[in-house]
């Protein structure tokens, strides 16, 4: 088995993270990530050199899951969601006229639906992007919450025709950002939420409630 390919549930599944703040004790005894670095440059590289690796020697995972923190003006801080959709914030190519948010020439929708649900964890849209959202500036976030990977770890799972489950817990936006601890604070309540959610989206693979 390869290092980051994880049996969860029967199922070897490769976990992606951003980066080791995020990765607390609860979530160390359940796997071990692929840390792929901040943003969604970071995370395509990353994930997709990995999966062709994985390919390559024929040991592709069955499941990606993309999990860490995110942040919500609207969203109870600190609780875990699964991702329902993701939407990729950076693109606006509106100047030539295709709409905000859609990649020109690709034939995805701007809100991509991730269609697997794990009973008894609640569900939230999400946005990917590469800058860090405070304050006024969700009032231009089309999404339940907002992060910097899910989409390109999307797009690389696509390439490879896997299925992706997103997974985040709310780390901030109820005030301001000032300073990086402002994210870190809640991170270990975080940490032991999520450790949760994959617990029970093991339970949900074994039992084919959550059919992968």
């Amino acid at each position: 088995m390869f290092e980051d390919v994880t049996m969860i549930g029967g199922k070897n599944v490769l976990f992606v993270m951003a980066v080791d703040a995020e990765y607390g004790p609860h979530l160390q005894r359940l796997f071990t990530p692929l840390i792929t670095g901040v943003g969604p440059v970071e995370a395509a590289v990353s994930v997709s050199a990995t999966l062709a690796s994985l390919a390559a020697n024929g040991a592709l995972p069955d499941l990606v899951v993309s999990l860490g923190s995110a942040g919500s003006r609207t969203l109870e801080q600190t609780e875990v969601y699964q991702v329902t959709s993701v939407s990729y914030r950076d693109m606006d190519a509106s100047a030539l006229g295709f709409k905000k948010g859609a990649t020109p020439f690709l034939n995805l929708p701007i809100l991509v639906p991730l269609g697997y649900h794990i009973p008894g964890v609640k569900e939230a849209s999400l946005s990917t992007g590469a800058n860090i959202v405070s304050g006024s500036a969700y009032d231009q976030i089309d999404a339940d919450m907002v992060e910097m990977e899910t989409f390109a770890v999307l797009r690389a799972c696509q390439r490879f025709e896997l299925p992706l489950i997103g997974l985040r817990g709310i780390s901030d936006g109820s005030a301001d950002l000032r300073h990086v601890d402002d994210w870190k604070e809640y991170l270990h309540v975080i940490d032991e939420k999520l450790a949760v959610a994959v617990e029970a989206m093991a339970a949900a693979i074994e039992d084919h409630s959550l059919n992968i």
